[in-house]
């Protein structure tokens, strides 16, 4: 019941709004109506549209400028010239159709009380899920969620409020991984990028309309590299200074973690800033193609030697030729 009304409140909405306080022209041949188009829409909005679908858009009125307060082109059958009752009557059926517009409007604390709420709670489960794991939540739900939100104006708090959400999370990860032992640490790192990164999978195909219609048209940016730089900021500053000596060691002593784990590691941090290829070249360059310098013919001997030492290390750890 609760999302019925939830769809009778935003039914329309963006149809019905001309422009926002985020600059998105909503009007009547507008961007936002090219966009939403079924024809028009790029295929990743149109598959999200055919699982999650979107408000139903009321029938569309013709433009009625006004006079003097009252609006023109009312007259009954067409017939120019005609003031009417027919005239009164379609310029109060329009007026009643505002009115009740009007009234449906998200307020902020609508939006505090109602519609943040679910978003919250889908945004906690995407970020704590394990790979596998079946979240039960409304895909549907969140994604018209925020389609509302945004035609009713509300993505510049709509944004505030997921970036303070998944910084408050990344700060408690951090925490986490802090009181790790060393021996857990490498382990409890790649966990927590890997889940962080599968969260990222999710959360911005919800927020596609407001990655649109705010953060890439009054922002000049992109929400997925928004998320991944908290990630940088708010973990992987913090703690690549322990974990670079721990990656180093478990490099010189084959198998203390697998090579699935150094290599999701070792390629998550070049993507978060690739200049941390400097701290290591050489462990980088195992995962990272062309990282180091081309060979050289004065330097076989040596590529020779490390490739004997390997194969030393694999046969005393079990491993025939």
């Amino acid at each position: 019941m609760e999302e019925e009304s939830m769809e009778e409140e935003g039914g329309g909405g963006c149809e019905a709004m001309m422009d926002d306080q985020n600059h998105n022209n909503w009007g009547a041949g507008g961007y936002g109506r090219h966009l939403l188009s079924p024809d028009a829409a790029p295929l990743g909005d149109r598959f999200l549209r055919g699982a999650v679908a979107g408000p139903a858009a009321g029938p569309e009125l013709a433009a009625v400028p006004e006079a003097n307060g009252v609006l023109r082109g009312c007259e009954a059958g067409g017939a120019a010239g005609k003031a009417g009752a027919g005239a009164i009557a379609a310029a109060i059926n329009i007026n009643a159709s505002t009115s009740k517009f009007l009234m449906n409007v998200i307020t902020i604390e609508d939006y505090k009380s109602t519609y943040w709420p679910k978003l919250d709670s889908a945004i906690d489960q995407l970020l704590t899920q394990s790979p596998g794991d079946y979240i039960p939540i409304s895909y549907e739900q969140i994604y018209s969620c925020v389609y509302k939100c945004v035609c009713q104006q509300h993505s510049e708090q709509m944004y505030s409020d997921l970036i303070k959400k998944i910084t408050n999370h990344l700060e408690r990860v951090s925490k986490e991984l802090q009181a790790s032992p060393p021996d857990l640490y490498i382990e409890r790192f790649n966990v927590a990028l890997g889940q962080y990164m599968g969260a990222l999978q999710s959360i911005v195909p919800l927020f596609i309309y407001m990655n649109k219609f705010y953060i890439e048209t009054k922002l000049n940016r992109d929400l997925k590299d928004d998320l991944i730089k908290l990630f940088t900021e708010h973990v992987a500053e913090k703690h690549i200074y322990n974990l670079m000596p721990l990656l180093l060691e478990a490099q010189s002593t084959p198998f203390q973690i697998t090579p699935s784990t150094m290599a999701n590691i070792v390629k998550g941090l070049y993507t978060l800033r690739p200049e941390w290829v400097q701290m290591a070249p050489a462990l980088f360059s195992k995962f990272i193609p062309n990282i180091l310098p081309p060979a050289v013919e004065s330097e076989l001997q040596e590529y020779a030697a490390q490739d004997q030492k390997l194969q030393r290390e694999l046969m005393q750890n079990g491993f025939t030729r």
